[in-house]
């Protein structure tokens, strides 16, 4: 079990990243506005992006600079790690435009807020068309962001060119995923292989792996411990993934910020939906193909689901599915432990990691 000690750092470094974004966002806004009033619209959105959420990224990317050698409270890591929830809200913002989804965090997703801005106004044109655009642009200007953010973090540019390559392939991966989730939902295709390499370019690699590795890179390890924390990331990056999508089907949306089953009614093509096809009879799989990917789908359908995917026995699957992949992190943990260079030789790591993997596996949101 995670130490109180550990959480209480895990909490303070938390803290310093949503400082370092509030920084941030201010000196961007002084920037922005030189162009005229109107684009203040654009880093209120940006501020609405990037409020709220976990820091996990953040908070592995500290993780594994300090499995490194580095110390958690360095001005520099911190300001290198909020890189990661500027890179995360770009592509929130352009995930729930592709998804058509209306509400993040319990908030209007970005398109939407547009879209009301520009019938608040009664401006001419379509404000669908209009939020559609606005959005693009807020997401291409939070990736700006995040790569300025690195750049401007206070490392010497040997440092920074270092960690620079991990920073590109993770921008490359969750691309890359993102769009391997646009095919799967355009194919209807319930294959569990694709739904599983979604997740670990998607989710794993860009949630878990990449940010302990841009942690570690900015701190100068060696091989070694990249591959350690590589093993022990994927496993806690694809348990990440399948409880979000546990919660995309039975989370409750006053956790969540999403409505109850919105998963189902975008159609995403979640291992946890495989599953249910895999083992359900022909009446589930005619009711998976009818309702799944129904912008419309009641509240009575949406239960009709629920009580599919779980008499099939696929959730009860996906959770000794997580539970199995926690036990092998929990394992890789101890190679990385032995391979870390942290100051209190590895106990610290233990500690960090240990509370990061709880907060990434057991949450209800």
């Amino acid at each position: 079990m995670p130490r109180p000690s550990a959480e209480i750092e895990v909490a303070a470094a938390i803290a310093r990243v949503d400082a370092r974004l509030t920084d941030f966002l201010s000196a961007r806004r002084e920037l922005l506005c030189a162009a005229g009033p109107e684009t203040a619209a654009l880093i209120d959105e940006a501020t609405v992006a990037v409020a709220g959420g976990k820091r996990l990224r953040a908070a592995f990317c500290l993780a594994g600079w300090q499995a490194a050698g580095g110390r958690v409270d360095d001005d520099r890591a911190v300001c290198a790690s909020a890189a990661l929830e500027l890179l995360q809200a770009s592509a929130l913002v352009h995930d729930d435009l592709m998804d058509g989804s209306d509400t993040r965090r319990g908030r209007p997703a970005a398109h939407r807020a547009f879209e009301q801005r520009h019938l608040d106004a009664g401006w001419v044109g379509d404000p669908a068309r209009f939020g559609t655009g606005s959005a693009i642009l807020l997401g291409d200007l939070l990736l700006t962001w995040a790569h300025e953010a690195l750049r401007s973090s206070g490392f010497d540019a040997v440092t920074t060119d270092r960690a620079a390559p991990v920073f590109d392939a993770c921008t490359t991966e969750v691309t890359a995923g993102q769009y391997l989730d646009l095919v799967s939902q355009a194919t209807g295709a319930s294959d569990e292989d694709l739904a599983l390499r979604v997740v670990r370019f998607k989710s794993a690699s860009y949630t878990v792996v990449r940010p302990l590795h841009l942690g570690a890179a900015l701190a100068g390890a060696k091989g070694g411990l990249l591959g350690e924390l590589a093993t022990y990331g994927e496993p806690v990056g694809i348990a990440y993934q399948l409880r979000d999508d546990v919660l995309g089907v039975f989370g409750d949306p006053e956790q969540t910020g999403k409505p109850a089953g919105d998963d189902l009614r975008e159609g995403k093509r979640t291992v946890l939906l495989a599953r249910t096809v895999e083992r359900t009879d022909e009446a589930g799989r005619a009711l998976l193909t009818r309702c799944v990917g129904d912008p419309a789908l009641d509240p009575a359908a949406v239960n009709r689901l629920r009580e599919l995917i779980v008499s099939s026995g696929a959730l009860a699957s996906i959770e000794q599915t997580i539970a199995e992949l926690e036990v092998q992190a929990g394992v890789a943990l101890d190679a990385v432990v032995a391979a870390a260079t942290d100051p209190r030789g590895g106990t610290a790591t233990r500690a960090t990691l240990e509370t990061l993997t709880s907060a990434a596996l057991r949450r209800d949101r």
